[in-house]
């Protein structure tokens, strides 16, 4: 697992794409509709560099090699009142890749992260009812709620979203 800056991850944003692409074709909800064009793939993926500068967002990748078989985001809040939180974004494994634990090791990467960055709180939120449910749950998320409708699946069906939340020991002061 390593953690992309910012020259990182415009160096690594085409793998990226790819993994966004191969995340999208494979059914998860995760922001985009199929078929997903490798250029905005690309593109949502460089946007992401001036957040990585700025802070404002920690990016990690699993790689082989030149590939990238998953990811893991955390975006940090800039208010003043919201520095003990963060929210885990962008959780994905490559297909050939899922089951073998890369989900549950990039996910404790981040909350290792957060917890070493004073973060005492995350959030995420995902597909009711999808794989990934699993997942957190297994790794100590608590489910809130659920809104229905909330995001469109990559074929266009509006899927309800369910709110999660754990909270983190810190081995850091809070930023």
């Amino acid at each position: 697992m390593i953690r992309l800056d910012e020259t990182r991850l415009r160096r690594h944003a085409g793998a990226l794409a790819d993994l966004l692409a191969d995340t999208v074709d494979g059914g998860a909800s995760v922001g985009f509709l199929a078929p997903l064009d490798r250029a905005e793939a690309l593109a949502w993926w460089q946007e992401r560099a001036a957040d990585v500068a700025a802070g404002r967002l920690a990016v990690w990748a699993a790689r082989d090699g030149d590939r990238v078989l998953g990811t893991v985001s955390l975006a940090f809040p800039g208010k003043t009142n919201s520095r003990h939180r963060a929210e885990v974004v962008k959780l994905m494994v490559r297909r050939e890749a899922r089951g073998r634990g890369l989900g549950r090791a990039l996910l404790a990467t981040a909350e290792d992260a957060a917890a070493a960055a004073g973060i005492t709180l995350l959030h995420l939120d995902t597909e009711t009812g999808s794989p990934a449910e699993h997942l957190y749950r297994s790794a100590g998320w608590t489910a809130i709620g659920a809104i229905p409708d909330y995001a469109a699946r990559p074929d266009g069906v509006l899927r309800p979203t369910t709110i999660y939340y754990k909270h983190v020991p810190t081995t850091a002061p809070t930023r």
